[in-house]
């Protein structure tokens, strides 16, 4: 049985989807739209990552924070149980080593929110994400 969102209208083939109503504009309005539970560790990884790159722009793609200079350079999201930081294949190949302790797929890092980020690696990654996919 599908349900249908009593907000937006939109439905899905389970009970009570997560999803987002409304698709967020910038940075702000996804965190704005974020659980209270979460908000704080996004703006963490926002403040980590804005520091990291002061020449990225801070943009939505693919619905999530991304700081971009002439294409996608780092994502991060929300999720239930986890941060999910996206610096894509090959920047998680080049630090799997130091990425032992996460749970690392498909260019995913998944930091749960228990855990404090490891924002010295965070910085190499995001670093390493400019250097090689900036335009």
């Amino acid at each position: 049985m599908a349900w249908k969102c009593p907000k937006c209208g939109r439905e899905f083939s389970r009970q009570n989807q997560d999803h987002y109503c409304v698709k967020p504009q910038n940075i702000d309005e996804y965190i704005a739209a974020q659980d209270e539970k979460y908000k704080p560790r996004l703006m963490e990884i926002r403040e980590i990552l804005r520091d990291a790159l002061p020449d990225a722009e801070e943009r939505i793609s693919w619905s999530m924070p991304t700081y971009w200079k002439g294409r996608n350079i780092i994502h991060f999201a929300a999720s239930k149980k986890h941060l999910g930081i996206y610096p894509g294949d090959e920047a998680t190949a080049v630090f799997m080593e130091e990425l032992s302790d996460y749970d690392v797929s498909k260019g995913t890092i998944r930091i749960p929110y228990d855990q404090p980020l490891p924002e010295a690696l965070i910085i190499r990654i995001a670093k390493w994400c400019f250097e090689n996919y900036s335009k």
